[in-house]
C-alpha cells in the first residue's frame, strides 16, 4: 500500500518491521488493558442529548454523513469529541471581526 504521509526514521523503522512481519510489541498486558479499556470507553455512547438546529445544518449534516459513509448521529457525535478533546478548532475565534458599522 503507498501512503501520501510523511514518516520520520522511527515511524518508517517500525513500519518496515511490521511489513517483514517482525514487529514485536513493548506493551505489557497491564498497559494493554488499559488502552482496551480507555479505547472502549471513548466510543461508549450511553448519554443522549436533543438539541435545535435549523433544517439547513441537519440537511448539511446529513449530505457530509452520507458522503463519508456513516449515520449522521455518528457524524455529529465524532465533531463533538473532536472539538471537546482539542482536535477540532473553532477558527472563527480567531479571526478579527471586520464589520462595518
Amino acid at each position: 500500500m503507498v501512503s501520501k504521509t510523511k514518516l520520520n526514521n522511527e515511524e518508517q523503522a517500525l513500519l518496515d518491521d511490521y511489513d517483514a512481519d517482525e514487529f514485536v510489541s513493548e506493551l505489557d498486558n497491564e498497559r494493554r488493558e488499559y488502552l482496551a479499556q480507555t479505547a472502549a470507553d471513548a466510543f461508549k455512547k450511553d448519554k443522549r442529548i436533543n438539541i435545535r438546529i435549523s433544517q439547513r445544518d441537519l440537511e448539511a449534516l446529513q449530505r457530509r454523513a452520507l458522503e463519508e459513509g456513516l449515520p449522521y448521529q455518528s457524524l455529529v457525535s465524532s465533531v463533538l469529541h473532536k472539538y471537546v478533546s482539542g482536535g477540532l478548532k473553532d477558527i472563527s475565534a480567531s479571526k478579527p471581526n471586520h464589520r462595518k458599522r
